[in-house]
Parts: structure tokens; sequence; C-alpha cells
């Protein structure tokens, strides 16, 4: 049975960091794509980031509200996916959910992960 378990969230100040991390067990992860969403209350659940594996390398992939403060990387040997998350704002408050897909290709749409973690709480003061 395939599971991903989130940890790393709290509670932090604006303008901190922190860094989850999404331990996969089940299965292997290392040559699919993996990402990162959150939920704010009261909204729908949105695209944070992303990594996939090609010939190149890595690609990441990033939201616009995200991109140049988080960062997204993967540990296949751990069969884990990070994110590292600085200058955190209040409207970074959300459920992060880690998700896996059983392609190879980043997404930034729900519909094409097939695993989804329980979730990890995130609330930035201000």
């Amino acid at each position: 049975q395939v599971q991903l378990v989130e940890s790393g969230g709290g509670l932090v100040q604006a303008g901190d960091s922190l860094r989850l991390s999404c331990a996969a067990s089940g299965r292997t992860f290392s040559r699919n794509a993996m990402g990162w969403f959150r939920q704010a209350p009261g909204k729908e659940r949105e695209f944070v980031a992303a990594i996939a594996i090609n010939w190149s390398g890595a690609t990441t992939y990033y939201a616009d509200s995200v991109k140049g403060r988080f960062s997204i990387s993967r540990d296949n040997a751990k069969n884990t996916v990070y994110l590292q998350m600085n200058s955190l704002k209040p409207e970074d408050t959300a459920v992060y959910y880690c998700a896996a897909s059983t392609g190879y290709s980043g997404s930034y749409y729900l519909r094409d992960y097939n695993y989804w973690g329980q979730g990890t709480q995130v609330t930035v003061s201000s």
C-alpha cells in the first residue's frame, strides 16, 4: 500500500523559514513526478511546486505566488521529496499536501497525481 507522510509543518512568524518533508513508502517514485499543493480555509486546493525527472536531470515547477521563495527537491535514495519555504507570508498559511504521480511529467493539476498525503498544517503569523 502506497503511503505519503508529510512532516515539518508548524507555526512561524512572517519572514521565517520551514522545510516540509514527504516520505513515500509502498513503492518507489524515483522516476515519477511529485508535487506539493496547499489548501487554505474556504479555498480550493492549489498547486505549489512539482519536480520531475528527465534525461537532463530534475525539472522543477512553481506557482507564481511562491517562485523565488520556495524550493522543491528530492532524495531518491530516501524516496523523499522536500519543500523549502523561505520568506514565509501570512498568505502562505494552509494545509500542505504531498502528491505523487505514476507519470513522469511535472504537472500543475491535481488530476495528474495519483497518491496524496494527509497534509501538514503551516501557519504564518504576521
